[in-house]
């Protein structure tokens, strides 16, 4: 069992590690279209902003561990399985350039390797309390107020400068992204890095539950816990991982999110960034899991439209909404089936 929370473990930082350069266009994307910083000055600013945000509270852990699938059912294998399942779907859709769901990605994961677990199959899902007002509902609320709170305050904006010259709104602009940019960093780690802080706790916490740890050697025993809670070393190692997965990059996505959707100038990469961020900050005190690319992206297409709304290039929106549609189902069905291949291999 210990070999197998060890795999756990490996897969969760991994999947973290992969979640940083897979979402560093989330925040990085903007900043980059409108040469405000190079590629490798944005990406350095988005690493350490999302390491300190990774350190801001874990009520979005919880909410990952405990909230979507009843914890009774869920074993190690669960754990791995919805990992496994979730780093495929985050690899695919990097490869194509695809800005899709980390979150959603993981959560689906989650849900098909419970089902597939427990005896009580659909019934193992929290609908009531945790799916819907957590994961549904906000899957379905944040990009339309994304976009509508974007092409708000673009607006706002565009009245505010009606009569400034172009090349002073450039100048203080790319200034005020710089400070947009970090916000929408820092935001990220708040929200994202978490999600794999509360599957290592899970793990943890499962595997005391079965009894995996009762003969540790005493050095490995901060591995038990006896309730669900997010040890700091979970914290700090897991901010570090993202730290070194945003460092790496994710040029493919930052194409499609910062030049092929719309095109971008500072004033209108400060509004959208400005409001994503403020959106994910929102979300994650209140403990919601919230899509930081389906905000980020539907800020981009709320500002760009208020230009005219031909600014925004719908062929590449329709391959992103494509994207978003199919990751619970596809990730959940890839935990279900990775589980079961867990089983056969004799990994319980």
């Amino acid at each position: 069992m210990l070999t197998l929370f060890l795999c756990v473990l490996i897969a969760a930082l991994a999947f973290e590690y992969i979640n940083g350069f897979h979402d560093a266009a989330n925040a990085i994307a903007t900043v980059v279209s409108t040469k405000v910083l190079t590629p490798r000055q944005a990406i350095m600013l988005a690493a350490v902003c999302n390491l300190f945000g990774a350190l801001m509270g874990t009520a979005v852990a919880k909410a990952v561990g405990k909230d979507f699938v009843d914890v009774s059912a869920v074993t190690m294998a669960t754990v791995l399985a919805a990992l496994l399942g979730a780093i495929i779907w985050n690899l695919i859709t990097w490869w194509f350039g695809i800005p899709s769901s980390s979150s959603h990605a993981l959560v689906g994961g989650l849900c098909g390797a419970g089902i597939a677990s427990s005896p009580k199959g659909w019934d193992v899902l929290l609908w009531g309390t945790g799916l819907w007002p957590k994961l549904i509902k906000p899957m379905i609320l944040s990009p339309l107020i994304g976009f509508i709170l974007g092409a708000i305050i673009m607006m706002l904006l565009n009245l505010a400068l009606f009569k400034a010259q172009p090349s002073w709104i450039n100048r203080v602009f790319g200034r005020l992204q710089i400070v947009s940019a970090a916000f929408m960093g820092l935001s990220h780690g708040t929200n994202d890095a978490q999600k794999t802080m509360g599957i290592i706790a899970l793990a943890m916490y499962t595997g005391t539950q079965a009894g995996a740890f009762n003969e540790l050697p005493g050095w490995l025993g901060f591995l038990k816990s006896e309730k669900f809670e997010i040890p700091p070393w979970v914290v700090i190692v897991c901010a570090i991982t993202m730290f070194a997965g945003t460092a790496g990059g994710g040029w493919r996505i930052i194409k499609t999110m910062g030049h092929k959707m719309v095109k971008l100038m500072p004033v209108h990469g400060f509004a959208a960034e400005t409001t994503a961020a403020v959106i994910i900050q929102s979300a994650s005190h209140m403990g919601i899991p919230l899509s930081t690319t389906h905000v980020i992206s539907t800020s981009i297409m709320g500002v760009g439209a208020t230009r005219r709304l031909s600014a925004v290039k719908w062929g590449i929106v329709h391959r992103i909404v494509w994207a978003w549609v199919l990751t619970l189902p596809i990730t959940g069905i890839l935990g279900y089936w990775l589980l079961k291949l867990l089983d056969v291999f004799g990994f319980h």
